[in-house]
């Protein structure tokens, strides 16, 4: 969840043009980073997503020197930002810090076209941290494991429905669907809000929604979390079931995060920008940070990256074809 004293820190400081100036040694000249470093964000400016990036971003601020300064791009789903970056000079001063399991890996299931290879057009720097959704029920259903709530779906047969909103969200239902054979009908959200009144009213059956989005709710009782789409549970919130556990064999959908740099990106700049990050992925104050936000540190060098990358690619095809996710 996002404590009230980041999100405010960080909201002040992209009111104040998102950059952060920090004193230290002035880079020699020819050396990285020589200038102003952009971090795109594909995300509105004080969103939960947006205090992550910041986070990172004045972290290595920190470290360098150097002025590094939060660009939010938002629309289309992300794919703003993330053509931006595949298009920027490969000098390293403009850097991707994103869902890279959204935005890359799952990017060639989701969309009929895409203006960048989420594989080639980028230098694929080291992963960061990871969170994951979560299904939950009404914090007053009388349901408190996945085992009950699949009992109850089934007698209800094509009655019962679930709440989505983005395609993580639909894939963790179907996929939870097809193990169990369940008729359960999806009923689309635009909006957070409407979808979870709803499921707290018990209007729908359960939703699968982002944990960072519904900790709060979960933490007073509101609602009812009985499964994370991640196959193990999450070290910063112990008390939810992962998959496996919860009855839910073969499935798990990390939301990871990770850093990217444009294609032909000089390799000593990828290989500082992985030192970098790899450190600050596992110092004191962002496993904190984490714990704080409903997520698990994740760090990995470039190989890890692509590797995950390749292999996520390949699992979001899987997903889609089961949930029946049609490209847009």
């Amino acid at each position: 969840m996002i404590n009230r004293r980041t999100f405010v820190n960080a909201s002040v400081a992209g009111a104040i043009a998102g950059a952060w100036p920090l004193g230290g040694a002035q880079s020699q000249e020819g050396a990285y980073p020589n200038g102003v470093i952009k971090a795109i964000a594909m995300f509105a400016p004080g969103s939960g997503a947006d205090v992550k990036i910041r986070f990172y971003a004045e972290k290595l601020a920190k470290k360098t020197g150097a002025t590094v300064v939060v660009e939010n791009k938002a629309g289309a789903m992300g794919l703003i930002a993330t053509e931006f970056v595949a298009r920027a000079k490969p000098d390293g001063n403009t850097l991707f810090i994103a869902p890279g399991s959204s935005m890359l890996a799952a990017a060639p299931a989701l969309f009929k076209s895409l203006r960048f290879d989420p594989i080639n057009d980028f230098e694929h720097i080291c992963t960061l941290n990871y969170s994951a959704f979560v299904l939950c029920v009404s914090g007053t259903s009388p349901f408190h494991t996945l085992a009950e709530l699949t009992a109850h779906l089934k007698t209800k047969g094509a009655a019962a429905s679930y709440a989505s909103i983005a395609p993580p969200s639909v894939a963790f239902a179907e996929t939870y669907k097809a193990h169990y054979n369940l008729p359960t009908v999806e009923v689309k959200y635009r909006d957070q809000g409407p979808l979870i009144i709803d499921t707290i009213n018990g209007i729908v059956d359960f939703t699968t929604i982002d944990i960072i989005t519904v900790a709060g709710l979960i933490k007073d009782g509101r609602l009812r979390p009985l499964a994370m789409a991640s196959a193990e549970r999450l070290q910063s919130i112990p008390d939810i079931p992962g998959a496996l556990e919860a009855g839910l064999p073969g499935l798990d959908i990390k939301n990871w995060w990770s850093v990217h740099v444009p294609a032909k990106t000089p390799k000593a700049i990828c290989d500082k920008l992985e030192t970098l990050f790899s450190e600050i992925a596992v110092e004191a104050d962002t496993l904190q940070f984490l714990r704080d936000n409903g997520s698990d540190p994740m760090p990995g060098n470039s190989r890890f990256l692509r590797e995950l990358l390749l292999k996520d690619t390949e699992n979001w095809k899987e997903y889609a074809r089961i949930a029946k996710i049609e490209p847009v």
